[in-house]
């Protein structure tokens, strides 16, 4: 086990982000990559919400299914607050998209997450679980996830969706997918209010400063995004905007976009790179970058105070785009 706090970034974190790593590093499990995919996914299944706030308490859910175009079913979960939204009472609607590297995570890896968001916001929030790699390599996700917004907006009228007000979100690989559909959105003339980007991968190479400054974490590393990718996509593939949003020919008029970033993170550059292409392309951009904190840090809010001001933050953004 390497001692974390001789890394150049360890003066960086917060005090209760160093506690993090501490309690990480003490636990001792392997790092994902060394592990099968079967294996990553049940120790992320374990983790991932040791660090989370309770489930809201105001928060119902049901579980569903919507049809991919290969005839596939795509779990999907439901939440809100308050009365069940109905076809006689739609709700304002977010596509929430996990985060896990395209390989890992699902619906109960983010399930607190997603409730908080339905209880902050008054949304409906449903929660999709795409097709992981690599039994199913890009651009499976892509399609599931969009097949999934467009069923929200041409169906999802029967589970209480206001088709009129929805907007997508996910968080790392979620957040690409989420970039990434609000463009197919647009292209496909899909009315969408909004866009909710949790740290995500934008571009195709692992190439910025920030990628080099914190190649050994902390929580997301070089080796372990390398092997994220190796599950997901071939290196033939990498430069399609399906899988690197920042390369999409035009961003323009796309649904306006907040971004939250931690700034001890290796996405934080190429996650501010897409803000600054945004707003250029003329798009309604707010970002936020939260000091201190890693990847993964929204989803610390029992440990972590800057989770819930970005909680708030998106809640802020959601309320204002979808007139709640």
């Amino acid at each position: 086990m390497t001692d974390s706090s001789k890394e150049p970034w360890w003066p960086q974190l917060t005090t209760s982000m160093r506690a993090v790593i501490n309690g990480m590093q003490r636990a001792g499990h392997p790092p994902f990559n060394m592990l099968s995919p079967a294996q990553a996914r049940q120790a992320y299944q374990l983790g991932a919400q040791v660090l989370e706030e309770d489930m809201p308490l105001s928060i119902s859910t049901r579980d569903a299914q919507i049809q991919s175009r290969d005839a596939g079913a795509l779990p999907v979960r439901l939440y809100w607050s308050g009365a069940q939204p109905s076809a006689d009472s739609p709700r304002a609607t977010v596509l929430y998209l996990h985060g896990g590297g395209f390989t890992i995570g699902g619906i109960d890896t983010h399930d607190v997450l997603c409730g908080r968001i339905a209880a902050n916001t008054g949304a409906m929030v449903v929660s999709l679980q795409y097709r992981l790699a690599p039994e199913y390599r890009f651009p499976t996700a892509v399609h599931d996830c969009w097949d999934g917004l467009h069923w929200l907006a041409t169906q999802g009228l029967q589970w209480g969706v206001d088709a009129s007000l929805l907007a997508v979100a996910g968080d790392s690989a979620g957040g690409t997918l989420a970039a990434v559909i609000a463009l197919m959105a647009r292209d496909a003339d899909l009315p969408l209010r909004a866009q909710c980007l949790i740290y995500p991968g934008t571009c195709a190479h692992q190439d910025t400063p920030s990628h080099g400054r914190y190649a050994q974490g902390p929580v997301l590393t070089a080796p372990l995004i390398t092997w994220f990718f190796g599950q997901y996509i071939d290196d033939a593939d990498r430069e399609d905007w399906h899988f690197a949003p920042l390369l999409a020919p035009e961003l323009g008029d796309v649904a306006p976009a907040v971004l939250i970033l931690a700034e001890c993170d290796p996405l934080v550059d190429e996650g501010i790179a897409y803000a600054d292409q945004l707003r250029m392309a003329g798009v309604e951009v707010d970002i936020e970058i939260y000091r201190g904190v890693a990847h993964e840090f929204i989803k610390m809010g029992r440990v972590l105070p800057e989770a819930a001001r970005a909680h708030q933050a998106i809640a802020a953004f959601l309320k204002q785009q979808l007139r709640l």
